[in-house]
């Protein structure tokens, strides 16, 4: 099977070609980085060295014709375009953007500052949350992979708003991030001296992933709910936690039972007896769940933890890989997350 990786040098490339190496069947054709064009990867990235992958070399432009299967690392709005030449192409594109994920295309002027061209593309793809839309996914051309917050949220969520235990149509989420979630680029608030120590709420409304998790729901549910949603930034590299609230008339035992009995069969899915760490899941797939229920307030409160990096994109992307080539779901990232990183 031939790949390629186009933004191949940011968090999200370089976390995909560590995922890539136990792929004994797959083949790295083309890695595109302009930032590092011509240089070998094990030069830029030390880490890599003595690897299969060492020698590749990354290219400077996109050569749309290398490769079965393309994993796009860009930002949203050159995404739009390339992901449209390969599906026209006849290639099968996993997009780490958020320019095809969400349907109703009217968010995208409104949230990400351009006008979709091609709405009837976006409804064709399907969401890369295997949890919920695998069987899409597995028929797929074109797999939008969910962002990082809303990947933690929507597992929060899904068991309970699947089987309508919601007394409110609002949910209010609180969610921390770790700083890599802002990707590569050098921005004054992710530098050591201003970060460490330090932790912060931002788009604290009409943060663009709020049209994507309502988008979502309303697609496997059919019911408009409203997200209260609110994300901060803490100093750890990598790493979520997401705490989701809802008015909920169903007791604590009932609630742990409705989330134990949707998740019983998913290969990546905990759900777990005490609330969840950071480090429990850095450098896995795994999503980690606590479930409780306040009786003073008559809320369900959901935590979730996923590695921002992993879960919440490069290694959820070749959870959608396994599915889209009809190989094992938890094949090689079962082993990978059993080995996640303790001490990052």
């Amino acid at each position: 099977m031939k790949v390629s990786i186009v933004g191949a040098s940011g968090y999200t490339g370089i976390e995909l070609i560590r995922g890539l190496l136990p792929y004994e069947n797959v083949e790295i054709v083309q890695l595109v980085s302009r930032q590092y064009e011509g240089q070998k990867i094990s030069q830029v990235f030390p880490h890599l060295s003595k690897t299969r992958f060492e020698d590749l070399i990354f290219d400077g432009d996109v050569d749309e014709g290398a490769g079965d299967t393309f994993f796009l690392c860009l930002p949203h709005e050159p995404s739009v375009e390339l992901v449209k030449r390969l599906i026209d192409r006849g290639k099968k594109v996993i997009d780490l953007s958020a320019a095809y994920r969400i349907h109703s295309t009217s968010a995208y002027p409104e949230y990400y500052g351009f006008e979709h061209s091609y709405p009837d593309l976006v409804g064709t793809s399907a969401y890369g949350l295997p949890e919920i839309f695998r069987e899409r996914i597995k028929k797929a051309k074109l797999v939008a992979n969910p962002g990082c917050y809303p990947t933690a949220t929507l597992l929060a969520v899904y068991p309970a708003v699947k089987e309508g235990v919601l007394s409110e149509d609002t949910i209010t989420v609180n969610a921390l991030s770790g700083i890599s979630g802002a990707g590569r680029g050098l921005k004054q608030q992710f530098h050591y001296p201003e970060a460490f120590g330090n932790g912060y709420a931002y788009s604290t409304t009409g943060h663009r992933h709020t049209p994507e998790m309502e988008d979502v729901i309303r697609r496997f549910s059919g019911k408009e709910v409203k997200i209260r949603f609110t994300p901060h930034v803490i100093p750890v590299s990598r790493g979520m936690l997401s705490t989701v609230v809802f008015k909920t008339s169903l007791k604590r035992e009932h609630l742990i039972e409705l989330y134990r009995l949707e998740y019983r069969y998913e290969p990546f899915i905990r759900v777990r007896s005490k609330p969840p760490q950071i480090k429990d899941v850095v450098g896995s797939n795994f999503c980690d769940i606590y479930v409780d229920y306040d009786e003073r307030t008559g809320m369900g409160v959901v935590i979730s933890a996923i590695d921002n990096l992993g879960k919440g994109a490069s290694l959820q992307a070749l959870q959608n890989f396994n599915l889209m080539e009809g190989i094992p779901e938890n094949r090689y990232l079962l082993e990978l997350s059993s080995t996640s990183i303790l001490f990052p």
